[in-house]
């Protein structure tokens, strides 16, 4: 893939998580910033508009560098196991252990209890449910083999980007970090192959 298709790319995904979170900013906070709006106060509107773009735009740096890193890390597991199916048991193990880390982590030691084990189990559930989703997208988009190492990428990929709000631990942060990391995933797994020309095979 030549350089124009990867500043394309870039700047996609940059305003992609730019304009998702200006707008779950807004949703999350809408007893705070309804004012704004009701009083038609454009100049702050525009203000936390441009704040929450900047966020957005460090969420979709974090989310390519997780995507960039992972597209390194698969090519030296791929060489490392020299089988694909050995490297996709390698990586469906590392999904296991990443959720239940996930839910333990955040139940026992991270939330001190104040989060319950339900509330991450559920969490955990849905990022790996909207994970199956896009890699079975991207597996039929491409090919069959592609649906553990696209389900990790989303999975475990999204949990480690995460942690800087894992580790505040704050409801609001949480979700505006999150849901826009998810579209930026999900965005460059889906869009790389038709970018690079690749073409779906049956195997």
């Amino acid at each position: 893939m030549n350089s124009r298709k990867w500043v394309r790319l870039f700047f996609t995904t940059l305003f992609l998580g730019g304009i998702s979170t200006v707008f779950i900013g807004f949703v999350l906070e809408w007893d705070k910033y309804a004012k704004f709006f009701q009083n038609f106060d454009g100049k702050e509107i525009l203000a936390i508009s441009f704040w929450l773009m900047g966020v957005g735009f460090i969420f979709s740096v974090i989310s390519q560098m997780g995507f960039f890193a992972y597209l390194t890390i698969h090519r030296f597991g791929l060489g490392m196991f020299r089988s694909s199916s050995l490297w996709n048991t390698v990586q469906l193990f590392f999904i296991a252990f990443v959720l239940f880390d996930f839910v333990y982590l955040r139940s026992v030691l991270v939330a001190n209890g104040e989060v319950s084990l339900g509330n991450n189990i559920l969490v955990a559930g849905m990022l790996f449910v909207f994970g199956a989703i896009v890699a079975y997208i991207k597996s039929k988009e491409t090919n069959k083999k592609a649906f553990v190492p696209a389900l990790f990428f989303m999975v475990v990929v999204t949990i480690l980007e995460w942690v800087p709000a894992l580790r505040i631990n704050d409801t609001d942060w949480l979700y505006l970090m999150v849901i826009p990391l998810l579209l930026c995933n999900s965005y460059q797994l889906l869009v790389l192959h038709r970018l690079i020309g690749q073409k779906s095979k049956s195997a």
